[in-house]
């Protein structure tokens, strides 16, 4: 097929992160796949009862293009109690997903040529939208020795006359750190001394086991700068229903819903009525889901850490994910990765599809029993790669 029918824009953009490992895992039917972040538990019964109850009500309409009025002020509702930021129902904007609210976003704050900071590791869909957009994304690097945490040094070297945004994401897909107060208080004051928006990516706000949630927009001076992008993909296990939210000053929330008028026009009706459902009860149905992927993952790190040759930071600080140290091993990421494919057939993800800094490592999701992951790393345990 040629390769003049799409955009030079397109055509240089980084392939996906599996890029051809998908395709071979399909060559092992004993796969176990740690690859995606996709939850394994179900949505809850009430949540998909209700939504289907408000199908069959007539609920299968566009809706105001900005988001149903009733959930928009659930969300807002729910923002304000949950952190002390006050909000209102015009601040919010309800988008199908978060991803699609991060695009729509840089869309409406980027001219052409201004650079997003992105704090590496991070969602490889993050560079891919900058982008898209037309700005530049630049890499600003942590590490696994200071625990993936960042200061104003880091940013300062990252900053130019161009900077328009930070993209702050925490606790972090892939790496599953938190960032501590100190490190979003320099962030926010790096934000506010050149002026910049803050794109806050909280979507893992209940996975948080050490400290509770910190939204940098409840920072001094940070709501005004701040838009935060909201999902119900994980905190609610509603991946599938492709809903979030967007929390933002009015002109931005309005920007955003202009440009996506000619897009998609509104977000699904019926995942709208799930999503409020879902916040009504959210103080029964997020605790018992974090505490199940938080024994998880503990589990998870201990087994890790017990394999030569590898490790990970302990106690893991938030989310689903475990962001494996495999440079002992003298092996890439993509070699580890490979290796472990074909002669355990386990399927993790390079760290290096993560940015710069994730070279040495591999991403795992841990969305899935103790009992399957023990299986897991009991075959990576007998590679001769891994032996005493």
């Amino acid at each position: 097929m040629p390769n003049h029918l799409t955009s030079e824009r397109f055509r240089s953009a980084v392939p996906p992160a599996m890029g051809g490992y998908a395709a071979l895992a399909r060559k092992y039917p004993d796969l176990i796949d740690f690859s995606i972040g996709d939850p394994d538990l179900r949505t809850d019964e009430g949540i998909i009862r209700a939504a289907f109850a408000d199908a069959l009500s007539g609920y299968t309409h566009y809706t105001d293009p900005k988001g149903m009025p009733e959930l928009r002020g659930a969300i807002a509702r729910a923002y304000t109690e949950d952190f002390s930021v006050p909000v209102s129902p015009q601040e919010v904007y309800v988008a199908t997903s978060a991803s699609h609210a991060m695009f729509l976003t840089l869309e409406a704050i980027l001219n052409d040529g201004d650079e997003v900071i992105l704090i590496a590791p991070y969602f490889p869909s993050y560079a891919q939208q900058v982008r898209l957009a037309r700005g530049v994304p630049v890499e600003c690097d942590t590490s696994f020795e200071e625990g993936f945490q960042v200061g104003a040094a880091q940013l300062e070297r990252c900053a130019g006359e161009r900077t328009r945004a930070i993209i702050v994401n925490t606790p972090c897909n892939p790496t599953g750190a938190c960032l501590s107060r100190e490190s979003l208080e320099q962030i926010a004051d790096f934000a506010r001394r050149r002026d910049l928006i803050v794109l806050a990516d909280d979507i893992y706000t209940i996975f948080s086991y050490g400290e509770p949630f910190l939204p940098i927009a409840s920072l001094e001076g940070m709501r005004e700068r701040t838009v935060t992008l909201n999902s119900f993909s994980k905190n609610y296990l509603m991946t599938g229903w492709r809903i979030g939210a967007v929390i933002a000053p009015e002109e931005i929330v309005d920007a955003v819903s202009s440009i996506n008028e000619g897009i998609v026009y509104s977000a699904p009706s019926i995942s709208q009525r799930a999503a409020l459902y879902a916040l009504e009860h959210r103080s029964e149905l997020c605790p018992p889901i974090a505490e199940e992927y938080r024994r998880r993952l503990s589990h998870a790190a201990a087994r890790i850490n017990a394999i030569p040759r590898l490790r990970v930071l302990t106690p893991p600080g938030g989310t689903f994910y475990l962001f494996v140290d495999v440079r002992e091993t003298g092996c890439s990421s993509a070699q580890a990765c490979e290796r472990i494919l074909r002669e355990a057939h386990v399927l993790t993800i390079p760290g290096s599809a993560f940015g710069r800094c994730g070279e040495g490592f591999l991403r795992l999701a841990c969305t899935m029993g103790n009992d399957r992951m023990d299986e897991a790393f009991d075959r990576i345990a007998a590679m001769p790669l891994f032996q005493p």
